[in-house]
């Protein structure tokens, strides 16, 4: 048996310069057709109150909520250990009120989810109208 000598084979290369190429302009055409969204802070001035004191309503019940997440409804210290339980001191405030309406005082400095806390015993009772106390500039309520 006789075996001829193969030729010479090169070894197939791959050539990057055209899948660069072709790169190279698929990320430019990105670039032009991509829209940038710009995320800015929220610029917020808190409303101040320069109306008259309004009237008394016979039907409120008066939440206020200091600065160490204390709580008094009607000036009367009440502990907060749930909203359930807070929602049972709104009702026995309420005694004999049709709809009363929730008006909560809060500290400036008063944690976030102590007025949440008020919000969530309200709807927990049903009592759905409530507002807040604000603060002229002269430092009167």
């Amino acid at each position: 048996m006789r075996f001829r000598p193969r030729p010479y084979r090169e070894e197939p290369e791959i050539n990057f310069i055209p899948l660069i190429d072709v790169l190279l302009v698929i990320l430019i055409f990105l670039m032009v057709t991509t829209t940038y969204s710009r995320f800015s802070e929220l610029q917020i001035n808190l409303p101040a109150a320069e109306a008259e004191r309004p009237q008394e309503r016979p039907d409120q019940i008066e939440v206020a909520v200091d600065a160490q997440g204390r709580y008094t409804v009607n000036r009367n210290p009440v502990a907060f250990s749930g909203p359930a339980a807070f929602s049972a001191e709104l009702r026995r405030a309420a005694a004999g009120m049709k709809d009363p309406v929730i008006v909560i005082g809060a500290d400036a400095n008063a944690p976030y989810q102590s007025v949440i806390n008020v919000m969530e015993a309200a709807r927990i009772t049903g009592y759905g109208r409530i507002t807040f106390t604000t603060q002229t500039g002269k430092g009167g309520k």
